[in-house]
């Protein structure tokens, strides 16, 4: 985590459209969804109600009545990482698949409407890490942002940055802007002068169960409250708390396995 991170909506006031490329929402697919609405409801403080089915059955979560993340349940059958998945929005879900594809993608679910709620797809960069695609009709997204329990930053770790921030800029219509460092690759990806989401090279680092991914960071009020609960929940403390110029940070995981980031803003 190298560039400031940007809220990804509004914070208060009707939920706005999502400019094109910028991560909108994120959804995890688990095998226990009861369990895991119940870690995250106790987490965060989420509340859930049914979400379109067409891959199955999904929730919505919510914060204060605003909709905030999705949570799915694979089917029993289904043995995929458990992760959480960031969407980019797009005018045209289906142009923006084929550019994925013709940039060396692939794209693994639809195009497909999801109810009247819009119509998504579920791709890869070339490198083979996970996101979706996002054209809004009646659910534009992430409707609340910058207050503990909702997402701060999506950033992809991964072999190295140049190759795979180039498929994201020609898909999405990112300006980059690389950290120059002989030992930290790092490109923050910005739309509209703001960084929306970050590409971090790890190299021969890069954890070898997982392969490059994208990480999705939950804001906190107190990352050590949160880190304790999380524990007696039954999450996994992956990396200690860390402190960076955006706050403190520590890299979890749920019961299950998904991986993801804390974020406590700087007072």
């Amino acid at each position: 985590m190298s560039d400031a991170p940007a809220s990804a909506g509004p914070s208060g006031g009707t939920p706005a459209r999502h400019a094109p490329g910028t991560p909108c929402w994120v959804s995890l697919m688990v095998h226990g969804l009861a369990a895991t609405e119940e870690f995250y409801g106790a987490l965060f403080g989420w509340e859930f109600r049914p979400g379109p089915q067409q891959l199955g059955p999904y929730v919505r979560a919510l914060l204060d009545g605003r909709e905030v993340a999705g949570i799915g349940q694979l089917p029993p059958d289904r043995h995929l990482p458990i992760a959480w998945t960031p969407y980019f929005a797009s005018r045209n879900a289906d142009l923006t698949a084929e550019t994925v594809r013709s940039c060396g993608g692939t794209i693994g679910v639809g195009p497909l409407d999801a109810a009247d709620a819009g119509r998504l797809a579920i791709g890869s960069d070339p490198s083979g890490a996970v996101f979706g695609i996002w054209q809004p009709a009646a659910h534009l997204g992430t409707a609340v942002s910058d207050v503990p329990g909702t997402p701060a930053w999506n950033e992809l770790l991964t072999f190295e940055s140049a190759t795979v921030a180039k498929f994201y800029r020609t898909v999405f219509g990112y300006e980059e802007e690389p950290v120059v460092s002989a030992d930290f690759d790092y490109v923050a990806l910005h739309l509209g002068g703001r960084p929306v989401a970050g590409v971090h090279g790890l190299g021969q680092s890069l954890p070898r169960d997982r392969g490059p991914h994208w990480v999705t960071y939950f804001q906190v009020a107190d990352v050590g409250d949160a880190l304790d609960h999380l524990v007696h929940l039954g999450g996994t403390v992956l990396k200690p708390v860390r402190n960076t110029p955006q706050g403190r940070v520590a890299a979890v995981a749920d019961p299950e396995g998904a991986r993801f980031a804390l974020l406590q803003r700087p007072s």
